[in-house]
């Protein structure tokens, strides 16, 4: 049976942990002054690595925000953690590897999320950056100026040019107008996209062979899921042009990174411009960091000045209705029962 919802919270301060807030964008946002005589929060600019550190550091706090899928929050972090109460989540949807939903239900931890979609158009920005950045490029030409060379190089222009949409939602649907306003043929596929749907957005529907063998930007825009997992494949890499690049600016899991590394090395495609990996931080021997033909950043597509206006005030939001007794935009099962105002889950 769920452990029931802890109540309303009282006069001391409600201690609040801000993970992988680098920059400290969270936690020293201006929206928590509504809050500074109930509630304290810390920023931990640095990723904290281990289950021993993260629970050593934690363990004062009775709420925690986390910064995208950096910091797991697992079944035997949040058994060590008794004061823990509360998780926050930007966002709305959950990948259960990041946040065991189960276990914080058991615990009676809620965990409560934001709905602002301000960071769709932030990340579609960031993924035609990366593909000038790439096909321009533009970091290579830069270091070599500030080195003291002057020896201009050419990059590769996109009128004419075909760019595949891997996923056409939210964020890949916001690609297409970009694209054609470049003089480019916008193609798209995924498992369930209908060539009508495709159609009315302004893209070409095709399969998925046509898409990888024929695109000259292949670029990644679906949710991670369990489904989604290795979507991008080494059989989907090998068909790509050698004169071709990848960019994923949703997560990394969803391309096969040692596949994507083979390419890379191989020089069966030209680049990749990458704002997510496998595993983040990126480690310093990773071997992305080391390949020439690679443009990368730090998981940043989302982060923007107008995002985290947008966020941190809902995140203030929760924080406050959790503290008087009546939580709101609850993700987890046991969360349900601890609110009264009708907007659980929205």
């Amino acid at each position: 049976m769920d452990a029931p919802v802890r109540g309303v919270r009282p006069a001391d301060r409600f201690c609040i942990a801000a993970l992988d807030d680098y920059g400290r964008a969270i936690g020293v946002h201006p929206a928590w002054r509504r809050l500074e005589a109930r509630v304290q929060v810390r920023s931990f600019e640095s990723h904290l690595s281990g289950e021993e550190e993260l629970v050593e550091k934690l363990k004062g706090y009775q709420g925690v925000v986390l910064t995208r899928e950096r910091t797991p929050m697992t079944a035997s972090v949040m058994e060590q953690l008794p004061r823990l109460e509360l998780i926050l989540t930007q966002g709305t949807r959950l990948d259960n590897t990041v946040i065991d939903i189960d276990a914080a239900s058991r615990r009676g931890v809620l965990v409560c999320g934001t709905n602002s979609r301000a960071g769709t158009p932030s990340t579609v920005e960031l993924a035609w950056g990366l593909i000038f950045a790439v096909l321009r490029r533009i970091p290579a030409a830069d270091l070599a100026l500030r080195r003291g060379s002057w020896n201009p190089y050419p990059g590769r222009g996109l009128g004419g040019k075909a760019i595949g949409i891997v996923g056409l939602g939210k964020s890949g649907s916001r690609m297409v107008p970009i694209a054609r306003a470049f003089g480019m043929r916008v193609h798209a596929w995924s498992t369930h996209l209908r060539e009508k749907e495709a159609e009315m957005l302004g893209a070409t529907a095709v399969s998925r062979d046509r898409l990888f063998g024929e695109s000259d930007v292949v670029s990644v825009h679906v949710r991670l899921s369990t489904r989604s997992r290795g979507y991008v494949n080494a059989e989907d890499l090998r068909r790509m042009k050698p004169t071709s690049i990848l960019i994923n600016t949703s997560r990394g899991a969803i391309v096969d990174e040692v596949a994507l590394v083979d390419a890379l090395r191989e020089h069966r495609i030209a680049g990749a411009g990458l704002d997510v990996f496998l595993s983040e931080p990126l480690a310093e021997e990773h071997p992305f960091r080391h390949l020439p033909t690679t443009v990368l950043t730090p998981h940043v597509g989302y982060a923007t000045d107008e995002f985290f206006d947008a966020h941190v005030p809902e995140l203030v939001e929760d924080v406050h209705a959790f503290c008087v007794g009546r939580p709101i935009r609850v993700l987890n099962p046991s969360g349900s029962r601890g609110a009264a105002d009708g907007r659980v889950g929205e």
